[in-house]
């Protein structure tokens, strides 16, 4: 029987058989990528170290130096290896004589283009700070150039969340250099993470690993780059809309056509196509790994035809034209041969898991049964831009089935199941008890059936969380089922559990407010959605409150409804006998939300107007919940929740 400690583990014998077999699977021999993740190198910033006004590193690749050994270690998969060593490639690189990317300097590429007097900025990171040392790495190869116009590729915050450190504040003023972003823009930017924004952050850090130390046995990669950055975030209104295929711009004497790419990776993304440069840019569509449809944060499922039909249709539009296609993550690919068949590969991955997800529904297995299933054809698995670095098949299959029939498998059984807590205990109970489970987890552990000790274990824990044998053995059963993933996010939540069961929740500060320029970027219906999912309906058993509002500086009038234990609004009316009214600016309201004021203070200073009863305000205030920064999910809640 194996001991089992509260501290890391090397790799099981099953394991590095498991790793063994990668090595000889996989066409290791092929070295294009290297030499194409180097070329065209500038220079760089010395470990690509960024820190904020206050000295605080926000991004910093020396924690990784453990990745310049080219051979892997047992305790990481062999092409998982493959792919962190090529993202620790940073700097800035031309990419044909007029374009540059700085890569390495985030998670997402800042690609710069040069036109007749200045440089258009395309994705601006996720951090001001990150953004001005990309610029300035930028300056100084290639001189000083006035920002001509910058473009947003997509709704996702590393591609926009450091555009102020692009644009100096006269420019911000006037609005005189462009933002040009896709149709339906701030819709998303601003609504993707606000509504579910607690729960996705706190999932995030099981799909990114923030809290695992770098390291062999800990975070190495997220697939896409090395992690997420850290620093300051703004959003910036588009000035320009690319409403359709077909649309184009000329940008400081530069012209580009643009594809739309709608509910793919994000759900507002477009290419670009730059005839003078023969430069293809597909945003975060086409890029050196298989995506993901459903992201371990949780999003709106991925459409995997959509995205398939678009990169179809962007070689419609461009095959032959392009000599190089970066994206805005990873490196380029230069050669119309190389670009074409790229491609095709990425197209016919998403086509091949959409179909064939959809044949084995229909001949009646379930998401499970199908990711045990499927296997990529020989073409598509042999390409190295097709591994299952940051998505993976067996879990995008999962998300298009729950996409076309939902949750449910039409087993009866699985229509109502008891709560992890209940059922745990049940488990047990059936199982023989703690005692009994442990010793079988043991066997099965050293037999390196790591996937059902996982689930045996998961059940033992919630039914008892304070059992250090389980929570032990548990650990190291992730941390195996870590070691052995080829997929970065797989890695990150496996090692992140393990380290939750031995350490507990990381230590956080409390959740900062709403950044004030968000806020503003928020439609005020948007607003008042966000305050519904706080409400806690239990509380408001009972009660009614009818409170009109009117914003003197957008004209926009409401009625904020509390019924049936629902809040719910209108807008463009005001109601008779509301229990109060209140006349205030918008931005009043940004900032006692973003608590910058309060609302006593605002009536104090004279901001806001009001009539009837303003407790009824406090009453309503006094229903809502303040979401926890940090929640249970290894383990049970310890804090009941109702």
């Amino acid at each position: 029987m194996t001991e089992h400690s509260n501290t890391p583990k090397e790799a099981s014998p099953s394991v590095i058989a498991q790793q063994d077999a990668m090595l000889n699977a996989l066409p290791f021999s092929d070295t294009r990528d290297f030499d194409d993740a180097a070329r065209g190198f500038l220079g760089t910033i010395e470990n690509a170290a960024i820190s904020n006004p206050q000295g605080r590193t926000v991004w910093s690749l020396e924690p990784y130096g453990f990745l310049s050994t080219e051979a892997a270690p047992p305790t990481v998969n062999p092409s998982l290896w493959r792919q962190s060593r090529l993202n620790m490639h940073h700097g800035l690189f031309e990419v044909v004589p007029g374009v540059y990317q700085v890569r390495g300097l985030d998670i997402a590429n800042m690609t710069l283009i040069e036109g007749e007097r200045g440089v258009i900025v395309v994705d601006a990171l996720t951090s001001i700070e990150g953004a001005r040392a990309a610029l300035d790495l930028y300056y100084k190869h290639r001189g000083m150039r006035p920002v001509a116009a910058v473009i947003f590729t997509h709704t996702h915050t590393d591609h926009w969340g450091g555009a102020r450190g692009v644009l100096e504040e006269d420019a911000l003023a006037t609005g005189q250099v462009p933002l040009i972003a896709p149709n339906l823009f701030m819709e998303h930017a601003v609504s993707e993470n606000i509504i579910a924004g607690p729960a996705m952050l706190r999932r995030a850090q099981y799909q990114f690993g923030p809290f695992l130390a770098k390291g062999v046995r800990g975070q190495v990669d997220c697939g896409l780059g090395k992690s997420m950055a850290a620093g300051s975030v703004a959003l910036l209104r588009p000035t320009d809309l690319i409403m359709a295929t077909g649309d184009w711009r000329m940008i400081d004497g530069v012209e580009f056509e643009f594809q739309m790419a709608p509910n793919s990776e994000a759900p507002a993304e477009m290419h670009f196509f730059i005839p003078r440069y023969k430069l293809l840019n597909l945003a975060e569509n086409c890029t050196h790994n298989f995506h993901n449809l459903l992201p371990f944060r949780g999003a709106d499922v991925r459409d995997a035809l959509a995205w398939s039909k678009y990169l179809g249709e962007a070689m419609q539009l461009w095959d032959g034209k392009a000599e190089a296609m970066c994206g805005q993550h990873h490196w380029p690919v230069w050669g119309r041969e190389r670009i074409g068949t790229m491609i095709r590969q990425q197209r016919d991955l998403y086509k091949f898991t959409h179909d064939q997800t959809i044949r084995l529904m229909n001949h009646g297995l379930n998401a499970a049964e199908i990711a045990e299933t499927i296997q990529l054809p020989k073409s598509l698995e042999g390409a190295w831009h097709g591994r299952g670095y940051y998505g993976h098949i067996r879990h995008n299959v999962k998300a298009i089935y729950q996409k076309h029939l939902g949750w449910y498998d039409a087993n009866p059984v699985n229509l109502d199941p008891l709560p992890p807590v209940e059922s745990g205990k049940k488990y047990v109970e059936y199982m023989g008890g703690a005692d009994a489970i442990l010793a079988r987890a043991h066997k099965d552990y050293d037999k390196g059936e790591f996937r059902f000790v996982a689930q045996a274990l998961g059940h033992l824990v919630f039914a008892e969380p304070d059992n250090a044998a389980a929570r032990a053995l548990l650990a190291d059963t992730l941390e195996q089922l870590g070691y052995a993933a080829e997929s970065a996010t797989w890695r990150n939540a496996y090692l992140f559990g393990a380290q939750e069961l031995r350490q507990g929740m990381p230590k956080t500060p409390p959740r900062p407010p709403i950044p004030r320029e968000t806020l503003a970027a928020l439609r005020t219906s948007q607003l008042w959605d966000m305050l519904g999912v706080r409400l806690n309906g239990p509380k408001a058993e009972g009660k009614h409150i009818v409170l009109n509002w009117s914003f003197s500086d957008t004209g926009e009038t409401f009625v904020l409804n509390l019924e049936n234990c629902a809040l719910t609004y209108i807008a463009g009316m005001q109601a008779e006998g509301a229990d109060a009214s209140f006349t205030l600016a918008r931005a009043t309201l940004d900032e006692v939300i973003g608590k910058l004021t309060s609302f006593p203070e605002a009536v104090a200073a004279g901001k806001v107007k009001l009539a009837g009863n303003p407790m009824r305000l406090a009453e309503l205030m006094g229903l809502m919940d303040e979401f926890p920064r940090m929640f249970e999910i290894v383990e049970p809640k310890r804090a009941a929740v109702r």
